[in-house]
Parts: structure tokens; sequence; C-alpha cells
């Protein structure tokens, strides 16, 4: 049962993962192992009541996350068991005891009423690990590290990174939903090589499209190896569908990092931004 409005008490649950045996965050028909549905699962179990989570961006099968943020509406009499005392931070240690070691709650706090962790949300990171390597990635970073088989230029892969920095049509970079925009700001696009051969790309933006990042990185390590020429992201950006020619960088190497949120107060007006349709 869905809780009242005057007992309906909203939180925050901040959470990671390690997305290789899930098939991406949402759920699906058939069984199929998701964060959302195992996540859910668990809550409604300590909770005693059911719960659907909103979350802040709904990764791939494959992909990761260690800042991915979510929100539900529960009942104030479901944290009044003795186990939990009012505190909904006692959830982490509860869920930690439910949860399969591929996902973590890490963390649970009361939100303000307007806090929507999807349509809130200002900006969100993630990161993209990928090595040259000939002998691959590391074993201890072999589920989150991408092998990309050609050398890489990463001045050339960052003069791609600045093409595509700003507010663009990234339809070129995006599969295409029905009635959904592919208009998105990117605000910042940045590699570097922490290691030899290893690479990270970290991008942020207001939002992402279905396969955008992938895209993005993909397009990238392709004009740093020589591939195609410097001038290809922009040609990219004049069109208005998905290019074939655009190959998408393997799931594994990516993670959402962080996403972020305006204060209390702006919730709402963020809210309601989001939720028009974007237009250049």
């Amino acid at each position: 049962m869905m809780p009242t409005p005057d007992d309906a008490l909203r939180l925050r649950f901040d959470i990671a993962y390690d997305g290789t045996d899930f098939h991406g965050w949402a759920r699906q028909k058939g069984g199929l192992r998701t964060v959302q549905q195992t996540v859910e699962e668990a809550l409604s179990l300590v909770l005693r009541e059911d719960v659907r989570l909103t979350v802040a961006g709904r990764t791939d099968a494959g992909v990761h996350a260690s800042g991915q943020v979510a929100h539900a509406d529960i009942s104030r009499a479901s944290l009044d068991q003795r186990s939990l005392d009012g505190d909904p931070a006692r959830l982490v240690r509860r869920l930690a005891k439910l949860l399969p070691e591929d996902v973590r709650v890490m963390g649970v706090e009361e939100a303000p009423p307007l806090f929507d962790a999807r349509f809130s949300a200002l900006t969100r990171t993630y990161v993209y690990r990928v090595t040259t390597h000939p002998a691959g990635a590391m074993p201890a970073r072999a589920r989150d590290t991408a092998v990309w088989g050609k050398p890489v230029d990463l001045d050339l892969a960052q003069a791609c990174a600045d093409t595509v920095v700003g507010l663009h049509d990234f339809a070129a970079f995006c599969r295409p939903k029905e009635h959904a925009t592919t208009i998105r700001d990117v605000h910042a696009f940045a590699w570097s090589e922490p290691e030899p051969m290893l690479y990270e790309a970290r991008i942020t933006a207001d939002a992402f499209c279905w396969n955008m990042v992938r895209a993005l990185v993909a397009t990238c390590l392709t004009v740093g190896a020589g591939r195609k020429p410097e001038s290809w992201p922009g040609e990219l950006l004049l069109r208005d569908e998905r290019a074939a020619d655009v190959p998408l960088a393997p799931a594994k190497g990516l993670t959402l990092v962080g996403v972020e949120y305006p204060p209390a107060a702006q919730l709402g007006a963020r809210a309601e931004a989001t939720r028009a349709r974007r237009e250049m």
C-alpha cells in the first residue's frame, strides 16, 4: 500500500554496484537480474511494504556505478520498527546483510519532499577506463576496464572530446527513443593517462541519452587511433540521426561516479526545467 501524504517520507539512497552480472538498472520482464529489482526486493523485505525506486541514471547491462542516486516514498511507520528506530541511516547495515556482494546501498537519508533523483539532477558524471596494453587489463580491474586493440594518441582523443563539449544535438551518438530529444549539454570531457597505456575519460553533462557516453568514448578512441580524421566529430554533430559508423565502447569500462543536485530550495524549479523539452 502506498503511503498517504500525511504519512509519506521521501528517502534518498546512494548506491554502488558492479554491473557485470546485472542486466542493467531497470526491471525487466522474464526474471532477468537487474539492480533495481534486487535493491527493491531487499528494501521491501526490511520495510515490510512495497518499495519502488526512481533513479538518477538508468545504466545499461554491464555498466557500473559508484555514485548512483535513487529515491523512494515510504510510510513513516515503516521506519518505526525496533531495529530501525525511525532512523533511515540504519537501513545501510540492514541492507548489507541482505544484498549480494555486487550491489551496496552506501547511504540512506531523508530527502526534501521535492527531491527527485532523476529530474532534480543538475549533472551526471561518468568515468570510462580502457587499456591498450597488449596483455589487457590488470586482473584486479578486469571487470571495470575495457580493452582497446590499437595504440591511442591522447592529444587526438582530447581534441575530439573538446569538439563535443557544449550544447549540441547528439543524435548521431544516441540510440533513438520515440518522442525523446537528443539535445544535451556536455559540461566537461577530459582524458588522462594515470598509468602507461591505461586511459580514463571523465565526462559530465546535464543528462545523457541512450548509449551516448559509450559512443562518445568510442569516437574519441577511433580518432585517437588514427582511424578517422580530427574533423569527424564535428561532422557527426551535424547529423540528425544515429550514425551507423559510430562504434560503441564496451559497457564494462563505464562507471557512473556522481550526480549533482541543487540546494533544497531549488529542487522543484530544477525538476520543472528538466521535464521541459530541450531545444537548441
